[in-house]
């Protein structure tokens, strides 16, 4: 089974830019679908972005969609969340999840916080 490590939060101003990461170890990204989910103080946790691993295609929040790009790359194994013209509204604890199509996400991260300051 796939273990997840997210890094690369921190506190940003608004407008700013954050890249996180999601590292798998244990086993390859290859054939998993990975995505970002994020949970803001007293809300629920919410879909942010999502990547196809074997087939590329990508899926978006609608409140993020033309500010966050979700990526992978296979050499490193890794999954990238690029986070730019971030809002205030965009602070949150970022978790990565993985699974196959179809079975919904069964691995997590530990999350990782991000704060924009407006």
């Amino acid at each position: 089974q796939v273990q997840l490590v997210e890094s690369g939060g921190g506190l940003v101003q608004a407008g700013g830019s954050l890249r996180l990461s999601c590292a798998a170890s244990g086993r390859t990204f290859s054939s998993y679908s990975v995505a970002w989910f994020r949970q803001a103080p007293g809300k629920e946790r919410e879909f942010v972005a999502a990547i196809d691993w074997s087939g590329g295609s990508t899926a978006y929040a609608a409140s993020v969609k033309g500010r966050f790009t979700i990526s992978g790359d296979n050499a490193k194994n890794t999954v990238y969340l690029q986070m730019d013209s971030l809002k205030p509204e965009d602070t949150a604890v970022y978790y990565c999840a993985a699974g196959f199509p179809g079975s919904g996400y069964t691995t997590w991260g530990q999350g990782t916080q991000v704060t924009v300051s407006s």
